[in-house]
């Protein structure tokens, strides 16, 4: 069983409860979580967002003027963040993390079988109760169990 859980939303305390109380009521079931990848270039950006506050972050504790680099005057919010450093650097990382918090939350919560699709938190907008799932994973088994059965029987 694969469970694809956003791990920005906060939900590995979600998938580990679920790995627990699935091991117990079926232990031949091997549960593997996985973080869910944002959809698009989402992840890409929020690199770029966590590779560029690193530089800035830098560039202010240094001192270094990079608008002297591109040849353009230095604006006074750049004055203000060399002048105040240590409140402009947390302000940089704060809201630098809170976009790329807000780029790589899915909200997601897969849950598949034998690379059947049992559950979707994106698509049922909730993670399933325990006897819900349950009820579909006993569903699936079933089914699996009378379509191998049928094949023999073909065969």
């Amino acid at each position: 069983m694969n469970i694809n859980y956003c791990y920005s939303c906060g939900y590995r305390k979600v998938f580990e409860d679920y790995a627990g109380i699935i091991q117990q009521k079926y232990p031949e079931i091997s549960v593997i979580g996985a973080n869910y990848d944002p959809p698009g270039i989402n992840m890409y950006l929020s690199r770029l967002i966590g590779f560029g506050k690193m530089i800035l972050i830098m560039c202010i504790l240094s001192g270094v003027n990079i608008f002297a680099w591109l040849n353009k005057p230095q604006p006074a919010w750049w004055n203000w963040c060399l002048e105040n450093k240590l409140y402009a650097c947390m302000m940089m990382f704060f809201l630098a993390n809170m976009i790329e918090g807000q780029l790589v939350s899915s909200g997601a919560f897969e849950i598949s079988l034998n690379n059947i699709p049992l559950w979707s938190k994106l698509e049922t907008g909730r993670i399933p109760q325990p006897p819900e799932l349950f009820q579909i994973i006993d569903n699936t088994l079933q089914f699996s169990k009378m379509d191998m059965s049928n094949n023999f029987a073909i065969n």
